[in-house]
């Protein structure tokens, strides 16, 4: 028995509740299906809540129910995902690495779906992680949010904690300076204005630089 329940009560009750769940992922993975097929062809702007709903067959209580704006779903679409760039840099940082180098591969992982994605989905992708970065703030949740919101934040803690970096180096200033030039790099790239330059070439050029420059600053006079 467990807590009193019979095992087999116990165990049917498990197997509702992950069947439930495996439900519940079902469904929203099923709308944010329907979403990204409708901005792929509508357009984010002029794709409704309503829309997506609509193509998805379930109803507009469920789409708040999992997702409380349209743009908390582009997020969740996950057209600058981070999940597989924070893989490459922690499979490269298990070994001897050049921290530039770690940096270009990040931004080539993030590079690869970008080609395929509307110009216009990348951009607004990119304004509505800057919008939720004000919006923690305001409710007082940067402390949670850091580690998720600055792709660089780890990568630069490690790189520090490694002798890569200054111990002087605030990572956490720097890592929301190499973030906003992911940022404002992402909106130029999606907006042709690197023109035959590669996003990672481009932008990982730029966050190196600016990194080197702290490092610089950070590092007492006489040290190399």
């Amino acid at each position: 028995m467990q807590d009193g329940i019979p095992a087999n009560r116990a165990d049917q009750g498990q197997r509702r509740a992950n069947l439930a769940q495996s439900r519940s992922r079902e469904k929203k993975r099923a709308l944010l299906q329907a979403a990204i097929a409708l901005w792929r062809t509508k357009g984010f702007a002029d794709t409704t809540v309503a829309d997506i709903c609509q193509a998805a067959g379930v109803s507009k209580a469920l789409f708040y129910f999992y997702f409380p704006r349209k743009e908390d779903a582009l997020i969740e679409a996950g057209f600058l995902s981070t999940r597989q760039a924070r893989r490459t840099w922690r499979d490269m940082v298990a070994g001897p690495y050049d921290l530039p180098e770690v940096i270009t591969a990040v931004l080539a992982t993030l590079e690869q779906p970008m080609r395929h994605t509307p110009p216009e989905l990348i951009i607004e992708t990119a304004l509505e992680g800057h919008r939720a970065e004000h919006r923690a703030l305001a409710e007082g949740r940067s402390a949670e949010h850091h580690a998720t919101r600055f792709l660089f934040l780890e990568l630069l803690q490690r790189a520090q904690a490694d002798g890569k970096l200054p111990p002087g180096l605030d990572a956490l200033h720097v890592a929301r300076g190499a973030q906003a030039l992911l940022e404002t790099g992402t909106r130029h790239w999606a907006a042709g204005e690197y023109g035959d330059r590669g996003f990672a070439e481009v932008v990982g050029r730029d966050i190196a630089a600016f990194i080197a420059g702290h490092s610089r600053l950070a590092t007492p006079t006489g040290r190399t």
